[in-house]
């Protein structure tokens, strides 16, 4: 009996510090994704505060999720080398020193430095933070573990546009990337009191894999720049296509190079566990459906219904709602249901709802337009925990480094491609409807009626799962 208790309570308080662990680098998520997406809203006021052309501003979006693509492959083997705890505190510094620099920019070519250097520290800060979440959750608790560090990527494209909007209107633009330093501050202080010590790794013997560092960062790095080619108007498809098709090749020589080595930058073998391939290949086409809603439902509601910024902002927030709403909810579902069938049924949803958005018109009722956009939030939300979830539930603690930094590294891309998709797509249905100025309420429906369609495809990825596929994360032990 004694034993009992004694096993129970060391199970309690393994729970509460995972609990703890993840609720801290929810907050270095959102105050990075807060900043990446609260950026966008200020490019024209920073253009004339550097006295250069909007379209210049591009480059400093670009340079800084190419830096992401470069440096998140490097993010495991340095989370080894030195200790999960000691590199996402470094990270978090960094980024707040990067951030303070960027706000302080004089010039373009400036602003481009310092977000390569605060890309930098994002492509350590956030495989990191989700690695020391997975040493620190014991496997039938990271279900909630994960609940919890997801929300930030559905939450900060939301909240972003608001509140950069905001600042820029009625501050300025530099507040965007000096309120990361209160939050920053904040999550320093509590990761290195609340994470786990780790022991020094005096006998770290893998040494870097400088040729997969080479491979993987052009093939990474010249992909997102072809994709952010894709995506931008007056822009040559078949030169952005060349970009992204080169770098396919590199990266198929780094898959081809990994096997011949004995400790890859990026171990490509992971992908042999069934469940982790599902989430890796058809998880990167939900979270592409899943992206696209935050770049193009706003620009729908400026665009097509003629609201203002701020506007648009306040009508979308509920789609925030949705997303928090759902995750209590979430993680009862997942200990319910198998994942095969909360993939499959909630995918499904989020068809429907998307189906149900391009329908939606300037005439119909703001009540029901935010019913919609509430439903679709918690669809949404449930289908990104599920996922992120799912990806981790048979991998050996052993191997959690390696599957870690593959699964950052295409999550980055499948962001970058979601939005992409957004932008080809609404240039796609200008064409097809005739075009003209701007974009009318047509095209958005057709986008996202093309989008509904790859969602609906997309499942068919999940009907691959086994019905007891991730229960060893979903089924409480007891």
């Amino acid at each position: 009996m004694l034993i009992d208790c004694c096993k129970f309570a060391s199970h309690n308080m393994k729970i509460n510090r995972a609990i703890t662990v993840s609720l801290i680098v929810a907050i270095a998520f959102f105050m990075q994704g807060l900043d990446t997406t609260a950026v966008n809203t200020a490019i024209p006021a920073m253009a004339r505060s550097f006295g250069t052309d909007i379209v210049h501003l591009s480059a400093g979006v670009t340079s800084y999720l190419i830096s992401l693509a470069i440096f998140i492959p490097v993010s495991g083997w340095i989370a080894d080398r030195f200790g999960t705890r000691k590199v996402f505190c470094t990270a978090i510094v960094l980024f707040v020193l990067s951030s303070i620099l960027c706000g302080s920019s004089q010039t373009l070519n400036q602003f481009i430095i310092y977000r390569i250097m605060q890309g930098m520290a994002g492509a350590m800060m956030t495989p990191v933070g989700r690695l020391a979440v997975l040493k620190a959750t014991p496997k039938e608790d990271l279900v909630t573990a994960m609940a919890y560090i997801t929300w930030p990527a559905l939450v900060a494209p939301i909240v972003g546009p608001l509140v950069g909007g905001y600042l820029t209107t009625y501050v300025s633009w530099h507040w965007i990337f000096y309120l990361n330093i209160p939050i920053g501050i904040i999550c320093v202080l509590l990761a290195w009191h609340f994470f786990p010590k780790e022991e020094e790794e005096n006998n770290f013997k893998r040494h870097f894999d400088f040729v997969g560092f080479v491979l993987s960062g052009l093939a990474l790095a010249g992909f997102m720049y072809g994709v952010e080619l894709l995506s931008q108007d007056g822009k040559s498809y078949l030169y952005s296509i060349l970009i992204i098709a080169t770098s396919i090749g590199l990266l198929y020589l780094n898959v081809k190079y990994s096997k011949h080595t004995s400790s890859p930058l990026i171990d490509y073998s992971i992908i042999r566990i069934p469940t982790y391939k599902v989430t890796i290949f058809t998880g990167s086409l939900s979270r592409m459906v899943i992206g696209v809603a935050p770049f193009l439902v706003p620009l729908m509601f400026q665009e097509g219904f003629g609201l203002s910024p701020f506007e648009s902002g306040l009508l979308f927030l509920s789609t925030m709602a949705g997303n928090l709403m759902m995750k209590p909810i979430t993680v009862w579902v997942m200990h319910r249901y198998s994942f095969r069938y909360v993939l499959i049924a909630n995918g499904l949803m989020i068809v429907l709802f998307t189906v149900l958005t391009a329908f939606l018109l300037p005439t119909t009722p703001t009540v029901l337009i935010v019913v919609v956009m509430f439903l679709s939030g918690m669809f949404r939300s449930m289908q990104f925990s599920a996922i992120t979830t799912l990806a981790f539930a048979d991998v050996p603690q052993e191997r959690m480094t390696a599957g870690n930094t593959l699964y950052s590294t295409v999550q980055q891309m499948s962001t970058g491609l979601g939005i992409a998709m957004g932008a080809v797509l609404l240039r796609f249905s200008s064409a097809i409807n005739g075009g003209g100025e701007g974009y009318s309420v047509a095209d958005f429906r057709l986008s996202f009626l093309m989008v509904a369609l790859l969602g609906f495809i997309s499942l068919y990825g999940y009907t691959k799962l086994s019905p007891n596929a991730g229960d060893v994360v979903r089924i409480k032990k007891h």
